[in-house]
């Protein structure tokens, strides 16, 4: 049976077991006396071992076994938890991940002349080696023991062959079809497949129950033929010759961390996320049609035509809504891998870290979430670098030995936010500044940085002030990757650092990359969309309400000085002629605000952002373009890069 089909489903299990690992991992380093968090390792590792000899992975299922031995060990109490055997977990952990990538990508099975890699074999011997110092003196104890005498009265299978085995799956199984494969290619592995009931193609195409037969030829005990199909997972129960055996909840991964969730059904599939991107492209056409008609429609007058138009703009509408719920999903997929990665960094620069994570049920797009993993990396690794002080610093300047680190998402208003903080040192500015005049990024008179220009200046590329190059930083590269990922997303970065009390980096993002509310304004003959999500208000330009403060532009807007940015002068197409009304633009990003004056405001917009390659030279102040309901282009204005 080739199981080839089943190594994408396989991998995504286990990637989600391998997480809950870590986190396990984690909570066993911070309380080590705990047994939650060792269950929860053994639990995670025995259906990996399980799902991987079903697969023929044999590298995995080998380091997994050994893994399992030691935890037991340290679950029943014969081996301490200490510094050492908690680093040993986490260095299985990582192989255990290497060994799973690297078994789905070559397709390595479980022949005899599988090649396990080096560092496998390295590690499973430190394993045993560990589990064997755990119970030294107990393999003698057996040995000295005679072995009891066989009891003529208990029944034996041994020379049982023809053994029927029923099988039920458990309630909410995802992908039944492939699970039912798996325990059929289990059983195979036993002895001889005779019979399945109901055949292989109806098991394949999903045509049958909860429950399925195998007849199979096998000489093996009872238990081990329950061990071996439980160990498949997502398994109820097992009757081997009339006996039944209900599964426990360590054998069933749908079930593990989630308490009750095998009683309750679920109607959930799992969906290739570029069947979505193409839903979206598509919903994103529609969109684009939808604002043709209505703009046709509107010409025409025809009360009928009005009626049709309407109708089929609102169901375009509904379908937008349910294909952009269907690709948010919860911000703690990708941010779960992130306190394992600020715990190896903290480690190794010898620091304490307190990290915490806030807001993981917050959810983005997809594509949106994908696309912010690297800059909320960079962001990380920055803190722990540069932010966060040895624990001999922070004692000698009155602060905890721990520093503390928060990675947080919220929502504001039509905008997501993921904030980093730390409670560091804070950025040395004057370190900064006299870094800044050497490569003539500012005057030489300069005297001080605010937080803006503060921001400006770290993320020019290849700035550093790092004395030294070290694996996390000191290469010129963090903040200037963080500021071009995040604009590119037509989001904005604002920063905020206190000397001794610590730095925030705050990113906005849109929720989605696909499909925005704009507000749309004209200069001269060309219209432009700015995202409503930056817009605050809108004003018309009073001329008696314009002054000059430093050379720049403002605007009094009630008790407010409002600085102007003429978009005119920008797109550099001339000023309006003398009495022309204007449009002011109030946006807003974080605490900076200004106001863009434009010609006229032409309406609102729902509009499918398309990237774009602008021409070399070319002004950055666009993010994308789009097409608007009359069929001609647009550009989206990057309000990130007028503030």
């Amino acid at each position: 049976m080739d199981l080839s089909r089943y190594a994408e489903l396989f991998l995504t299990e286990s990637r989600e077991h391998l997480s809950a690992m870590n986190h396990a991992l984690l909570a066993l380093e911070s309380s080590p006396e705990a047994s939650e968090p060792v269950g929860a390792i053994f639990r995670a590792v025995h259906t990996v071992k399980g799902m991987s000899a079903t697969m023929g992975y044999r590298a995995v299922t080998e380091l997994a076994h050994e893994l399992e031995s030691v935890l037991d060990r340290v679950r029943r109490g014969e081996l301490a938890v200490t510094a050492d055997v908690t680093e040993l977990l986490f260095e299985a952990a990582d192989a255990l991940e290497q060994a799973i990538e690297g078994a789905v990508q070559t397709g390595a099975g479980a022949a005899d002349d599988t090649a396990v890699p080096d560092a496998i074999l390295d590690l499973i011997a430190r394993l045993k080696a560990r589990a064997a110092l755990a119970t030294g003196g107990i393999a003698a104890k057996q040995v000295a023991e005679p072995s009891p005498a066989p009891d003529p009265a208990r029944p034996s299978h041994a020379a049982t062959s023809n053994r029927l085995i029923r099988l039920r799956l458990a309630s909410g199984t995802a992908l039944r079809g492939a699970r039912a494969l798996l325990l059929v290619k289990r059983a195979a592995s036993l002895g001889t497949v005779l019979e399945v009931i109901p055949p292989v193609e109806a098991l394949q195409a999903e045509e049958f129950g909860a429950g399925f037969s195998i007849h199979l030829d096998c000489t093996a005990p009872r238990e081990e033929i329950v061990r071996a199909m439980f160990a498949v997972g997502d398994v109820d129960r097992v009757e081997v010759d009339g006996v039944e055996t209900v599964g426990q909840p360590h054998q069933q991964t749908a079930a593990d961390g989630q308490a009750g969730s095998a009683a309750r059904p679920t109607r959930q599939v799992r969906i290739d996320l570029q069947r979505l991107d193409a839903l979206m492209n598509m919903i994103g056409e529609l969109v684009i049609a939808r604002g043709r008609l209505l703009d046709l429609a509107a010409r025409h007058g025809d009360p009928a035509l009005d009626e049709a138009v309407a109708l089929a703009a609102r169901l375009i509408g509904e379908m937008q809504d349910e294909v952009m719920l269907s690709r948010m999903v919860p911000v703690g997929q990708v941010f779960d891998r992130f306190p394992r990665l600020v715990r190896d960094a903290a480690h190794g620069l010898g620091k304490q870290i307190v990290f915490t994570v806030e807001g993981n049920d917050i959810e983005l797009d997809r594509s949106m979430l994908d696309e912010i993993g690297d800059p909320v990396v960079h962001l990380l690794r920055n803190a722990v670098d540069h932010g966060i002080e040895t624990p001999e610093q922070r004692r000698a300047a009155g602060k905890p030995a721990s520093g503390s680190l928060v990675l947080s998402v919220s929502r504001e208003r039509s905008t997501v936010l993921v904030r980093v903080e730390d409670d560091g040192k804070g950025i040395d500015r004057e370190r900064v500044l006299a870094r800044a005049k050497e490569m003539s990024f500012v005057e030489k008179d300069k005297a001080a940085l605010s937080d803006e220009e503060l921001m400006r200046i770290i993320a020019r590329p290849g700035f550093s002030t790092a004395e030294r190059v070290t694996d996390l930083s000191g290469r010129g590269v963090g903040i200037d990757v963080v500021m071009n990922r995040v604009r590119a997303m037509g989001g904005a970065v604002e920063m905020r650092s206190v000397p001794g009390r610590g730095t925030a980096v705050t990113v906005r993002l849109p929720h989605t990359l696909a499909i925005v509310r704009a507000l749309l304004a004209r200069v001269r003959d060309e219209v432009y969309a700015v995202p409503l999500a930056h817009v605050n208000e809108t004003v018309e330009l009073d001329a008696r309400s314009v002054r000059r403060v430093q050379g720049r532009e403002v605007m009094l807007l009630r008790d407010d000085v409002l600085p102007l940015i003429r978009f005119d002068e920008l797109l550099r197409v001339g000023a309006n002629g003398a009495g022309a009304r204007h449009q002011v633009i109030v946006l807003e990003v974080g605490e900076r605000r200004a106001g863009l004056v434009v010609d006229e405001l032409t309406g609102q917009q729902d509009i499918v952002v398309k990237q774009f390659d602008p021409a070399r030279e070319s002004l950055a102040l666009f993010s994308g373009a789009t097409i608007l309901g009359d069929g001609a282009p647009a550009l989206i204005v990057d309000v990130g890069s007028l503030l």
